[in-house]
Order: C-alpha cells, then structure tokens, then sequence
C-alpha cells in the first residue's frame, strides 16, 4: 500500500470511528456538515483526497475538537 493510500485510509478510519460514536449515519453526517453524500461516502473508504475546508466541515458536524478528531487518527506502517 503506498503511502497516500495508507494515509487516506487513516483518514477514513477515524471518521468512521467519530460517525459512529456520534450515532450518525454517513448521510446524516453529509447533511450536518453540508456535504454531497456521496463525497461523504468516498470519504469513508478512503477513496479521495479532500480539501481542509472539507475535513474541518466534517470535524465541526461531529461536534469534536481537532485535537479529539485527530487522535482517533493512525496511518497503518
């Protein structure tokens, strides 16, 4: 696995950890942070790379910190 791909798997790990805990659903996800679902949706399989803005749209509709988001955070080695 390259390391991109290791990377955005981490990604989508921790948001589905957080979307879970949260007792959200990946569309209620989208709506609370006025996102496409399926954009959400690609999000959660690792499947693209996103843009800040975006990430911080999702950390604020999970209702966490960035510091609370990102220490569910890991890239597999």
């Amino acid at each position: 696995m390259e390391k991109r791909e290791k990377i955005l798997s981490g990604l989508a790990h921790a948001v589905n950890t957080a979307r879970r805990n949260a007792g959200m659903s990946i569309r209620q996800l989208a709506i609370a942070a006025d996102l496409e679902y399926s954009l959400v949706q690609r999000i959660s399989k690792g499947k693209v790379n996103i843009q800040f803005t975006t990430l911080v749209a999702l950390i604020e509709a999970l209702n966490m910190r960035p510091e609370e988001f990102f220490a569910r955070y890991e890239v597999a080695e």
